[in-house]
Order: structure tokens, then sequence, then C-alpha cells
């Protein structure tokens, strides 16, 4: 299951709301690091145990879900850290300017929304290649986000561009498939209120140099995302990344947004995965 298959599946399927009032407030989340979790990468569980789940083991967040679940996370003490509100997609995304009206208004429709409930991220691509040129690319992607720029800004929600690998297994074809690519369109923006969200996993397998790369890049930065390399699996010693100094280096940096956990659990004890991944980064 992919996150965009998932994402379609749960809309589909309805919502499982709770009957009862709004939870308690999460514990508070150790000092380091604020961590959240991928609702994809857990679909196996419904969504209200799931977020119970989550909250009892002290996390405060949950990304990516969409809008018509954001209460249901809202209602078991977790905020949003990065809302999904239809932006676009993986494969259509900023660099065609035939999404651009889509993904514009999607924005417009949402981030006031999301300014509301406290949302403080919400989600975009930047599409596939499809034969088009890296400067074409550049360009289109620059265009729209100066136009979704001041929708955010207004809002005081931030809009998160993500960077993910297009090889074999991955997201083949995705024009925004290195760091450099990202930088020049969100640097050219310019805006407190359109950030990077870096991808560990997805940076490992295209780039690696991931601590001087996140280091070097902090001021464009506002969201991470975890995952185990090879097979985006539980982020332990059988992988080749080693995540405290990865979010080590991320605290040095400054950084004061949420680092969202996006790996599939093999373990067939998934809440016992995450729990492990959290202890793991809390330094």
């Amino acid at each position: 299951m992919n996150r965009r298959r998932f994402v379609h599946n749960s809309i589909g399927a309805g919502l499982l709301l709770t009957s009862a009032g709004r939870a308690t407030a999460a514990p508070e989340q150790a000092a380091g690091i604020t961590q959240s979790v991928a609702r994809w990468c857990f679909e196996e569980i419904p969504l209200v145990p799931f977020c119970q789940g989550v909250a009892d083991m002290g996390l405060t967040a949950m990304d990516l879900l969409p809008v018509e679940e954001w209460p249901v996370a809202h209602d078991h003490g977790l905020t949003v850290s990065c809302g999904d509100v239809a932006a676009g997609t993986i494969e259509e995304g900023l660099n065609e300017p035939s999404n651009h009206r889509g993904i514009i208004e999607a924005f417009e429709h949402h981030i006031p929304h999301a300014a509301r409930v406290s949302v403080p991220n919400v989600i975009c691509f930047f599409g596939n290649r499809r034969g088009m040129e890296d400067g074409v690319g550049i360009e289109n992607s620059i265009r729209c986000l100066r136009e979704c720029a001041p929708i955010a800004e207004s809002e005081g929600v931030t809009i998160l561009v993500e960077v993910l690998n297009s090889k074999p297994g991955g997201h083949v074809d995705y024009i925004g498939d290195r760091m450099d690519y990202a930088l020049e369109i969100i640097c050219a923006v310019d805006s407190p209120r359109v950030k990077i969200l870096y991808d560990i996993y997805h940076m490992q397998i295209m780039e690696g140099d991931i601590i001087r790369t996140l280091t070097d890049a902090s001021s464009w930065i506002g969201h991470y995302h975890t995952g185990g390399v090879p097979g985006r699996a539980e982020i332990d010693d059988t992988q080749e990344l080693n995540y405290p100094p990865i979010v080590r280096a991320i605290l040095d940096t400054g950084f004061e947004g949420y680092m969202a956990h996006e790996f599939i659990p093999r373990s067939g004890e998934p809440l016992r995965s995450l729990r492990e991944a959290v202890e793991l980064c809390a330094v």
C-alpha cells in the first residue's frame, strides 16, 4: 500500500468518528525533537484505536491525514502535524501548469480551515517529469508557489513540498528527487511559509550525505520524515541510517518543527515498532 492509494481508500471507506467528547491531551513528549507518525504506514490498524495508541505512547501529533480525518486526531488530543488537502498529487504537481489552478484553489479553500483548527503544515508535490527539463519544471513551480505563498502567509500555515526518490521501487519519474532542484525553487519563492519536506529515507537513497545536507539547507526545511533504508522498514540496527546522530544534527540547526515517522513496520507488532522508533529518536 503506497501513500496515494491509502489516502484514496481511507476517504472512500468513510470515517471512524468518536462518539464521546474530546479526549484529554496526550502526555507531554520528552524534550528533544517533536515526533509524529505518518498514518498511512499503519493503515492495518483502524484510525480510532491507532490514534489512541499513538496518544498513549506520548506522541502528540499525526502526519498526512486528509481533511476529513482531522477531527478524529483532534478528538484524541493529537495535532495534525502535516495535513493532506489534495493540492495536487505526487504525479500531478507543481511542475505542470495545468495543475496550478487546482493546487491554488485547494490551498485557498483549506488553508484558512487549517489555521482555524491549528494544523501547522499542508503538503504538495513537485510532480512527475514526463520528459520535462529541470529548468522548465523549476520555473513553473516557482510561478505556482509565488501565488500560493500569500495564502499561507496570511494564515500562518506552512506549505511543505516533499523531495522523493525516483529510483525503481520509489516514485519513478518524480522530478523533485534532489535537494538542489528543491532548493532552487524554494529559495526563489523566498517565503517563510513555503518550505521543503526533507524525507531522510528518500534522500538517503538518492544522495546520501544526510547530515551535511540538512545542516546546510536548514533555513529552507520545515519538516522531516524518517524511514529505514533499505526497504522503508523500522529505523533500527538492521538498516544503514543511524538516526540518533541525525536527530542531534537536526536539533543543532535550531529546528522547532516536527519529524514524522514514515516507515512500514515489518515486526508484526506495529505499535511496538513505533514506540521503539520514538525512543530511539528521543535524544
